[in-house]
C-alpha cells in the first residue's frame, strides 16, 4: 500500500526553499511550510495551494515546532544564514524532529564538500561541519545533499567571470575541477531525496564539472570574443585576504559577505571542497543544466 508522504520545509520562502516546494508539488506529496510568526510571506506564496499547509512557529517555540512536525515523514531545511541559523535554529528544528518522531532530516548544506576543509579557512563550511556532528549523534536518519557551488552565481554574484574585460579569474591553477549545480537542479534532487527512504548519509551531485580554462573556452564560444585566463594570485594569498576582511568586517553575521565569497573560492581552488563521489543518476536519467547552458541564457 502506497501512502502519501508529508514533508516539512523550513526556509520555504527563500529562493531555494520555494524551488524545493515547487518540486515536491510535482508529485502527490503533502507539504508543510514552517515560517516565523507574523511574516505573512508564506501565506502569500502558498496560500492557494491545496497540498500546502503553513505553520507559524519561532525556533525558540518548542511546543509550536512540535505541532508543526507532528505526523511529518521528512524535514527539509533550506534556511540560510550564519551561526544563529545554520547551528542554533537547525539545532532546535532537529530536536523537535526527534521529539516528534520524524523519520528523516535533510539539513541546509547544499554546498561543496565541507568535510575536508582546513580549519579556519571557510566559516560557512565549518558551521555546516559543526552541525553535521550533532546530526550524526541524533537518533534520526540524515541525508546531506552536496552540490558544489550554485551555477546561477556565475552570471553575476560570483566575480569569477569579468564579462566586460573578457577575462576569467583563477587562483593557483586554471585546471582545478570546480563543481557547479543550478538551484533548480538541486531543488529537484532534494525533493526526490526527501522521498527516498534508503538515501545514504551524504549524496553528491554536480550539474557540471569544469575548470577555469573550460569556462574561458565556453565564454569564447558563446560570445565570439576571446576570453582569456587571468591569474588572480594563489589560494594562500586569497585565504590571507579573506581572514583580514573577516577580522575587520562589520557584517560578520551576514551569510555571504565579500570575505566569505573569498573563502568559498579558496575551498574550491585548493581542491579541498571538490566532490569525490558524484552520483547524478541515483534517481535515473536527468537533464542536468550545464555551465554552458547557464552562461548562454545570462
Amino acid at each position: 500500500m502506497i501512502t502519501t508522504k508529508t514533508v516539512l520545509v523550513a526556509g520555504a520562502t527563500g529562493d531555494l526553499g520555494q524551488r524545493i516546494v515547487r518540486e515536491l508539488l510535482r508529485g502527490d506529496t503533502l507539504v508543510r511550510v514552517l515560517t516565523r510568526p507574523g511574516s505573512g510571506t508564506a501565506e502569500g506564496l502558498f496560500g492557494g495551494e491545496d497540498r500546502v499547509a503553513v505553520h507559524e512557529a519561532a525556533y525558540t517555540d518548542r511546543a509550536g515546532l512540535a505541532t508543526a512536525l507532528s505526523g511529518v515523514d521528512t524535514v527539509i531545511s533550506a534556511v540560510s544564514g550564519a551561526r544563529p541559523v545554520i547551528v542554533d535554529a537547525q539545532r532546535a528544528l532537529l530536536a523537535a524532529a526527534v521529539e516528534a518522531g520524524v523519520a528523516r532530516f535533510i539539513p541546509s548544506d547544499y554546498s561543496a564538500d565541507y568535510r575536508r576543509i582546513t580549519p579556519g579557512s571557510n566559516r560557512n563550511f565549518e558551521l555546516r561541519r559543526e552541525f553535521a556532528a550533532e546530526l550524526d549523534a541524533a537518533p534520526i536518519r540524515v541525508t546531506s545533499v552536496l552540490n558544489g557551488a550554485f551555477a546561477d552565481m556565475l552570471t553575476g554574484q560570483a566575480p569569477m567571470i569579468l564579462f566586460e574585460r573578457h577575462r576569467v579569474l583563477f587562483w593557483s591553477s586554471p585546471d582545478q575541477i570546480l563543481d557547479f549545480t543550478t538551484k533548480d537542479d538541486v531543488a529537484g534532487f532534494v525533493a526526490l531525496t526527501a522521498l527516498d527512504e534508503h538515501a545514504p548519509r551524504v549524496v553528491e551531485i554536480a550539474g557540471d564539472r569544469v575548470t577555469a580554462r573550460d569556462i574561458a573556452r565556453i565564454m569564447t564560444d558563446l560570445t565570439g570574443t576571446p576570453f582569456s585566463l587571468q591569474w588572480a594570485g594563489t589560494t594562500g594569498t586569497l585565504s590571507v585576504m579573506s581572514k583580514i576582511g573577516q577580522r575587520f568586517s562589520k557584517d560578520k553575521d551576514k551569510a555571504f559577505p565579500a570575505w566569505q565569497g573569498m573563502q568559498y573560492f579558496v575551498s574550491m581552488f585548493t581542491g579541498e571542497a571538490e566532490l569525490r563521489h558524484v552520483n547524478n543518476h541515483r534517481y535515473g536519467p536527468h537533464g542536468w543544466t550545464s555551465v554552458r547552458d547557464v552562461l548562454r541564457h545570462m
